[in-house]
Formats: C-alpha cells, sequence, structure tokens
C-alpha cells in the first residue's frame, strides 16, 4: 500500500513538473498586454498614479501564471516525499 501512494505521488510530481515547464515556457513566449490607461492626461489623482502613459501593462495574465506556478511546486513537494516514502518502504523490506 505504501508503495503504491509513494509511485502516485511521483506520478502526480512528474505530471505537475512537465505544467511548470510549459507555463514556465509560455510565460516567455507571450507578449506584454497593455490596455488603454484610463488616467492619460488627466490628473494624478486617487489610483491613477500615471498619466504620462496612453498605455498599461496588464498584470492579469501574469498573476495568474505565478499562481498557477505556484500550485505546480507542489508537484516538487510530491515528489520528494514520493521517493522519501519508496526509501524507507525499501529499508522497510530490506531489515525484515
Amino acid at each position: 500500500m505504501f508503495m503504491q501512494i509513494a509511485i502516485g505521488a511521483i506520478g502526480i510530481g512528474i505530471v505537475l513538473m512537465v505544467g511548470y515547464l510549459v507555463i514556465a515556457q509560455v510565460r516567455t513566449a507571450l507578449p506584454t498586454t497593455l490596455t488603454a490607461n484610463p488616467c492619460y492626461g488627466g490628473e494624478v489623482v486617487g489610483e491613477c498614479v500615471d498619466n504620462t502613459s496612453q498605455y498599461v501593462e496588464d498584470t492579469t495574465v501574469s498573476d495568474g501564471m505565478d499562481s498557477t506556478q505556484a500550485t505546480v511546486f507542489a508537484g516538487f513537494g510530491l515528489v520528494a516525499v514520493g521517493i522519501i516514502v519508496l526509501a524507507a518502504f525499501g529499508l522497510i523490506n530490506i531489515f525484515r
């Protein structure tokens, strides 16, 4: 039973690591997304801190990529846990 759990954790971790590599490559391939600056040419008040740029960078895509990469980092932990459990299972069988 422990071996099945460890192999499952390693499998999930490998899938998440491949996902991490895909997300990292997509992030570098995507161009910077620009949106119209609602503060352009107006007064600098409240949330309007930049009234000199006609376009501002849209951070929703990069924020989504950050959260996806944070989730994928859990895959590295699953691989580590799976390897530790497999090693412990092997040591138990050796000394049994």
